[in-house]
């Protein structure tokens, strides 16, 4: 995306931090609203021993002014200063991530609030289509929603002065059954915590637990331990593997179903996370049926459509617009929305 480096031109970084990967990059703005990435580097959370320390790795390699000021999009609640987030390695304190990287611009947003802003500056090429057939946005707001580390979800409503974004902990609701080999999983997963919530089950660590859960039931022995594992497993005609992705993709539909039917969304937006992987199985699954049966709002939600995000840079575009939308606003704030 080119901007314009005219007078009213504003650089400054934007992150997105996952807890796999961190995706940083130094962005340009300017008064027609257009984001340019100036540089971009993907990280591994892992290789570091801090968030400080992945965004001194980029500022050391960047030659331009704008390195002082920071949004970064991260999945988590601000405590005390403090991000608290248990899918992240390590913690993340923003007063020394201020003193450190000597910042005098820093802002810290939800993961999915970056991802709805970012999701309306994507064009066709950036996004698969997920309902054959299903292509127009009806009235409503936009869901934006993905499996990730964690099940993460926002509304985006647009208003004539800007869009509105709702991050929510949509991961969390108590998982919810329908048949009857789900309810086997269900008493499984329950084996170590009453409470079995959404995302234990529709995230990536939410598919190998759903597959430990196939394996136990149907008494064979693992022999996968993440998402891709499963899923080429599945390939290769593993039964349980197999058994684990067509269950994942229907628990992916009822999940996106029950999001789009409460939030009465007009389009659904599907970010990254493990779905990717499974674009060749969801054709062949459970996903639309358990999308759309949802009793009275069947009609509703068979009128939506539902994108798949293929552009890894959404977090870093939205962390990117949600601060050019707040420009100028408290620039001494630290906030997470």
């Amino acid at each position: 995306m080119q901007g314009s480096t005219g007078s009213s031109a504003e650089r400054f970084v934007a992150a997105d931090v996952g807890g796999t990967h961190a995706r940083v990059a130094l962005v340009q703005t300017d008064g027609d609203r257009a984001i340019d990435v100036q540089a971009y580097r993907k990280y591994s959370c892992a290789e570091f021993p801090s968030l400080t320390a992945i965004l001194a790795d980029f500022v050391a390699t960047q030659q331009h002014d704008g390195t002082d000021r920071m949004a970064i999009a991260s999945a988590g609640l601000m405590l005390d200063g403090r991000l608290v987030n248990s899918n992240l390695p390590w913690q993340v304190s923003l007063a020394e991530m201020r003193r450190e990287l000597g910042l005098r611009d820093l802002h810290v947003i939800n993961d999915f609030a970056a991802a709805a802003h970012g999701a309306g500056r994507l064009g066709a090429g950036d996004r698969r289509l997920l309902t054959p057939g299903v292509d127009k946005v009806v009235s409503g707001p936009m869901l934006v929603v993905g499996p990730g580390t964690g099940l993460g979800a926002a509304v985006c409503i647009a208003t004539a002065h800007g869009d509105v974004v709702l991050p929510t902990e949509a991961g969390w609701p108590a998982f919810a059954p329908v048949t009857p080999r789900e309810i086997e999983i269900l008493r499984w997963m329950q084996r170590g915590n009453r409470h079995v919530a959404v995302e234990h089950l529709v995230s990536g660590p939410g598919m190998a637990n759903l597959y430990h859960a196939i394996c136990a039931i149907d008494g064979v022995a693992t022999r996968f331990a993440t998402p891709a594992e499963i899923t080429n497993g599945a390939r290769a005609g593993d039964a349980q593997a197999g058994d684990t992705v067509l269950s994942f993709c229907a628990l992916l539909g009822s999940a996106i179903g029950d999001l789009a039917a409460i939030t009465c969304a007009g389009s659904v937006h599907v970010a990254g996370g493990v779905v990717p992987q499974l674009v060749d199985f969801l054709p062949h699954s459970d996903f639309r049926a358990r999308l759309v049966d949802k009793g009275a709002m069947r009609p509703l939600l068979e009128r939506v459509p539902v994108w798949l995000i293929e552009n890894e840079r959404l977090g870093v575009l939205g962390a990117a617009r949600w601060y050019q939308q707040h420009l100028g606003e408290h620039p001494e704030e630290t906030t997470i929305n």
